[in-house]
């Protein structure tokens, strides 16, 4: 609504993109984008052109060819007569394994050797700066390589197992450490197994949330609830009850030696525990020290009020110390995963076949089609990384300070 006293209103006006500040930096910002859209498309028909007169073409046929090649440690089922595609698919699924385990045991190693870092213990304080600076500076591949080369040419092969040995002994009779990797029992399931873990899974979630409402209460009220056994007993209990009224509807299938190797149960290959422990224990030091320099960054006064209201050490530090922390902590932790998710590249060191051992190494050398592997290879990065990147993003900013 326009009053008398009001002053006109300005038309619209070209002019008014460039001398007007309210829309100048639009008009820039669209100048750009259109400039740059033009590079690349120059750029992208210069290379179709330069692929034309070469007489190749960009063609993702070769997926659906037979790869003719084994792969020896695989999630799905696969076989040499399986297709290009069903093989990187293969080596897709081994990243995101390796990935997985790396991250959540770096996080581990890193959170521990942090906070020891602190430590008031001179020998235990000593020793992580040992390992933080003996480990993140030396290259994670020679780490992988030392690593693998230890499980290979230390621990005792198959055959040995049917000797006096006690160095080539199962461990608990479920559990036998060879120079082929590690056997361990391997779950079957019958009628009803799926029903456990899916109740397990709901424990999960369930400590989870006692844990949540216990600190809020905690904040709220200043009742202090115990979080060990309530949180043991909430992920056990449930699960175990069901297991038993189910019929134990899940078994163990346990390795036995038959002939020269083991049979039965599960076999980690020693080129995903050498990659594996690898990365963890690389990154694990450069998480330590991001651990360490969040902690640093809480005011010692929060420390002393903390323990001037009674709280033991450890509930100060789950309490009042990491969550404050964690802004500090989670932007470089961030880095650190994408940095292993990248690095599991060196896979191929020790055989171990992921994306870059099977799309990028022998699909490419088969076929020839490097242009379109290449591609392929770069999107999967690219799309694991912003992946990895939004999901603890979401995390950073429900753990930032919100403001009033």
């Amino acid at each position: 609504m326009t009053t008398l006293s009001d002053p006109p209103r300005e038309s619209f006006q070209l002019s008014m993109l460039l001398n007007d500040t309210r829309y100048r930096s639009y008009t820039f910002q669209f100048i750009a984008l259109i400039a740059l859209i033009a590079f690349f498309g120059y750029l992208g028909s210069n290379l179709v052109q330069n692929l034309r007169d070469a007489g190749l073409n960009i063609s993702y046929g070769f997926l659906g060819e037979p790869s003719n090649y084994d792969i020896n440690q695989t999630l799905i089922e696969y076989d040499s007569r399986s297709s290009h595609w069903r093989a990187s698919v293969v080596g897709v699924l081994n990243t995101l394994l390796v990935a997985f385990l790396a991250c959540v045991t770096a996080t581990v190693i890193g959170v521990i050797a942090g906070v020891l870092r602190l430590s008031n213990n001179w020998l235990v304080r000593k020793l992580m700066a040992v390992y933080v600076e003996a480990f993140r500076n030396v290259p994670v591949l020679i780490w992988i390589i030392i690593i693998f080369t230890i499980m290979t040419a230390v621990l005792p092969a198959p055959r040995d197992f049917r000797g006096d040995d006690p160095a080539a002994s199962m461990l608990f009779d479920a559990f036998a450490f060879t120079n082929r990797g590690v056997y361990i029992p391997k779950p079957v399931f019958e009628t009803g197994g799926v029903a456990v873990v899916l109740v397990f899974l709901l424990s999960v979630v369930g400590v989870f949330y006692y844990r949540r409402y216990a600190t809020k209460l905690l904040y709220d009220t200043g009742k202090l609830l115990p979080m060990g056994w309530p949180s043991l007993a909430i992920l056990i209990l449930p699960s175990l009850v069901f297991y038993v009224l189910l019929g134990r509807p899940i078994g163990l299938e346990y390795p036995e030696l038959k002939g020269f190797n083991f049979g039965g149960g599960i076999n980690i290959r020693g080129s995903l525990i050498a990659l594996w422990f690898a990365l963890a224990i690389y990154t694990g030091a450069f998480i330590a020290e991001n651990v360490r320099a969040g902690i640093q960054s809480v005011s010692k006064g929060q420390t002393e009020a903390a323990a001037s209201l009674g709280l033991r050490p450890g509930r100060i530090m789950n309490l009042v110390i990491l969550p404050q922390a964690l802004r500090v902590i989670i932007p470089p932790l961030i880095s650190q995963y994408l940095n292993i998710t990248k690095n599991s590249s060196l896979a191929i060191a020790v055989g171990y076949m992921d994306i870059t051992g099977t799309l990028g190494g022998i699909t490419l050398n088969q076929t020839g089609r490097a242009i379109e592997a290449v591609l392929l290879l770069m999107l999967f990065y690219l799309v694991i990384s912003l992946s990895i990147s939004a999901l603890m993003n979401v995390y950073n900013n429900a753990m930032k300070l919100k403001e009033r």
